[in-house]
């Protein structure tokens, strides 16, 4: 069985010295440099995932790990295909975009969470085209009853796309959304440790989960599917460290996905509320009140990152220059 490795107790010998040794996740990208999308990238990023296993760890129970995901790009005609025999079609790719959701077990509260979801996309001018159960398969993971009340349910959700948007400019619309579906269910609801918004994009989307690296294929059919096609693939195998283990902390998150420890988190998210008043852009305009707040207590070093750079990228500034602010040189 893996264990987390204690480099204060490990004997050094010959060359070797333990503190060298750095504990951390492992992750893995592969893309078609002309953008073709293949399933083979989707299986060949998957093998990538499954030979980083032993970057993840494991508690007292061998089958259930930190977390494993992967980002690939929407499968506009494996999922125009499923909608089909759903009762909805899904406009021309790039047309709508699409939210994957964690949602509570409970019947009830997944109608509430809907309904709350359907009234502020159609405020918002993105109408709620349909939505599709994810196919899971459980079996392969750990049938403790602590663990097994912790796996959400999944859901897809495929949304309209306003008119006279740019592609940019959707995708920036599709954030404000988000933001307010999130804030909105922690307002209203307050289930927000039984609700997470895993990805929601007219581009990409993430399938992840409280995994060991060769549990994600197996529980995902979808992954299994040849007509599920992507020209990327973002794999990560998770090790916690900042946090424990849990659904919605597996990596990849929405934008990035890391192998390390970002120990200036308090002093980030300080930051970030200390400029809040001062925050405006042009791109986002009015829209800009309606995202905060951007970060929680419960969230991990990454997610908090992940939202600061998601935020960044959204209001105007290049990937590398917001990179660079958020990860200055030393």
């Amino acid at each position: 069985m893996r264990r987390k490795f204690n480099k204060h107790t490990e004997p050094s010998f010959g060359l070797y010295d333990p503190r060298n040794e750095h504990d951390a996740c492992g992750l893995g990208f592969i893309a078609n440099i002309n953008g073709a999308k293949s399933h083979k990238i989707v299986e060949d990023g998957i093998h990538i995932l499954e030979n980083l296993e032993h970057r993840g760890a494991t508690g007292a129970d061998p089958l259930m790990g930190d977390g494993a995901g992967i980002l690939v790009q929407i499968p506009h005609y494996f999922l125009t295909e499923k909608c089909e025999t759903l009762g909805f079609q899904l406009p021309k790719v790039f047309d709508y975009s699409l939210g994957y959701f964690f949602m509570p077990q409970d019947d009830t509260l997944q109608d509430r969470i809907k309904n709350l979801i359907e009234t502020i996309s159609a405020a918002e001018g993105q109408k709620v085209i349909g939505w599709r159960a994810v196919p899971t398969d459980n079996s392969l993971l750990s049938q403790d009853i602590e663990i097994m009340a912790s796996e959400p349910s999944h859901w897809q959700c495929f949304f309209s796309r306003p008119p006279n948007l740019s592609d940019d400019d959707f995708e920036r619309h599709v954030y404000v959304l988000r933001r307010q579906i999130s804030n909105a269910v922690e307002r209203e609801l307050e289930y927000l440790d039984t609700f997470y918004s895993v990805s929601m994009s007219s581009r990409t989307v993430v399938y992840k989960g409280m995994f060991l690296a060769d549990q994600l294929k197996p529980y995902y059919p979808d992954l299994q599917d040849p007509k599920f096609d992507s020209a990327i693939a973002l794999v990560h195998q998770r090790f916690s460290t900042n946090t424990f283990p849990s659904w919605k902390l597996a990596h990849p998150y929405r934008m990035v996905a890391h192998n390390g420890e970002i120990n200036t988190l308090r002093g980030n998210a300080n930051w970030m509320t200390a400029r809040h008043s001062n925050l405006h852009s042009e791109l986002f305009g009015d829209n800009l009140t309606k995202i905060w707040p951007m970060s929680y207590e419960d969230k991990s070093d990454t997610a908090c990152f992940d939202n600061a750079l998601e935020l960044l990228f959204q209001g105007g500034y290049s990937l590398p220059h917001a990179m660079m602010m958020l990860i200055p040189e030393a």
